[in-house]
């Protein structure tokens, strides 16, 4: 087509600067979800924190991010509507990117912790609605997602809820949780390096597994993961059996030897989600990009996938660590501090729960959120010390938050859509 031949180049870089845009976006926003409840434990500083993730983050978005992207983010619109006229596609894609950053850039400042997956989907859903026709929006596939609000702030909930219930039960409220914490730390240990593998495995390494044409299943996954958790478990009992009780530190608190050992765990923990979460969040950000230079590449061919050349996972990557090193800071202490008190045992059930909920969905198939299940998570271990050890009226600024996401993500992509179609004279 003419049109790209004449405004390709200059096509590919608005792209790139509104997919770094959006990286920023998921950097600044979403990477709190794999180290809000680290910091706000006090397991690691907020300096400590954004190192370990800018590594893990973009470790996984550049390895792991993928090297086949589908050209519309989820399915939820036909690429194919697009045939006749892919410069729409690419406006359309171009004005996601830029009303999603713009969402989680507003979101971000306020500090609340809101989905960019949820930002992206609502902008395409924005623009196909408006841009092509309400019927093409496969509206089923976002009432699942409208859905997934629910979903994975109660699975995530009820998991860490039920696990803080059990450290309590069987360490914080017995006579000598130190000793306690000695014999029943192992069997956490196992479920963290199981659940942790799981995560890596199916959100982190699924591609790399699958490009060298070995996609493993659910089955393998678990398998793999059980002997993850089994070395975990044995080396954790190795360690434990070094660390000696300080008994200075319990003049204040009786537990203070006890979250030192869950302050380790932690660490860990934070280190796979971050990773994990790099690679599989990425593509929120490039997913567009690839489709946009695949589209304006082809002279306006429309695929169903894009290929992604390494330097958009470049990108995408160094976006997600500018953002998390610029103003990461903000969610990360909502996570951590707002919502409730945290401490490392607190945080490694919250943490727990969502891995645990990210594996559950990923073998079933249902559509969730990393940023509301984690929410969850840190809620029900809130309320696993009663509805007192809540702050309600952050929960119901959070709860907003999510509710707006979605109209907003595709009222600003309709506004930045007609004005792309203006600029280029369609």
């Amino acid at each position: 087509m003419e049109f790209f031949t004449e405004y390709g180049a200059i096509l590919i870089i608005i792209a790139a600067l509104a997919g770094f845009f959006m990286a920023w976006g998921v950097g600044a926003n979403d990477v709190a979800n794999a180290m809000g409840t680290s910091v706000g434990s006090k397991a690691l500083t907020i300096k400590q924190a954004i190192l370990i993730a800018m590594v893990f983050e973009f470790a996984g978005a550049y390895l792991a991010g993928g090297e086949v992207t589908s050209t519309i983010r989820k399915g939820i619109v036909d690429s194919a509507i697009f045939a006749e006229r892919p410069n729409d596609l690419v406006f359309g894609m171009l004005s996601a990117l830029l009303a999603a950053g713009t969402w989680l850039m507003v979101a971000s400042f306020m500090g609340w912790p809101v989905s960019t997956t949820h930002s992206i989907v609502g902008a395409i859903v924005g623009f196909a609605a408006i841009g092509v026709s309400v019927d093409a929006v496969h509206w089923g596939k976002v009432s699942t997602i409208v859905a997934s609000w629910v979903v994975s702030p109660v699975i995530a909930g009820t998991l860490s809820f039920a696990l803080f219930r059990s450290v309590q039960r069987l360490i914080l409220l017995q006579d000598d949780p130190f000793t306690k914490a000695k014999r029943y730390i192992p069997i956490y240990m196992f479920f963290v390096g199981f659940l942790i593998a799981m995560v890596t495995l199916l959100k982190g390494l699924k591609h790399v597994f699958k490009d060298n044409g070995m996609a493993l299943s659910f089955a393998d996954s678990a398998l793999i993961a059980s002997m993850v958790g089994i070395v975990v478990a044995i080396i954790g009992s190795y360690l434990l059996s070094r660390i000696k009780r300080d008994l200075s530190l319990e003049t204040d608190n009786r537990f203070a030897n006890v979250e030192r050992v869950f302050a380790v765990l932690m660490i860990f923990t934070a280190c796979a989600m971050a990773f994990a979460h790099g690679s599989n969040d990425v593509a929120n950000a490039v997913g567009p990009l690839a489709a946009v230079v695949s589209i304006v590449s082809s002279g306006g061919d429309i695929t169903a996938k894009s290929i992604m050349p390494p330097w958009i996972l470049l990108l995408g990557g160094g976006g997600i660590v500018v953002g998390l090193a610029t103003y990461g800071f903000k969610v990360m202490g909502t996570i951590g501090r707002k919502i409730t008190e945290l401490t490392p045992s607190r945080g490694f059930a919250a943490e727990l729960g969502a891995a645990a909920t990210v594996v559950i969905a990923s073998g079933t198939g249902l559509p969730i959120s990393t940023t509301h299940t984690l929410v969850g998570a840190v809620l029900g271990v809130g309320l696993a010390r009663g509805i007192g050890a809540l702050n309600l009226r952050m929960v119901g600024s959070i709860f907003l938050s999510w509710l707006v996401t979605l109209p907003a993500g595709a009222g600003l992509c309709i506004i930045f859509f007609y004005i792309f179609k203006a600029s280029f004279g369609q």
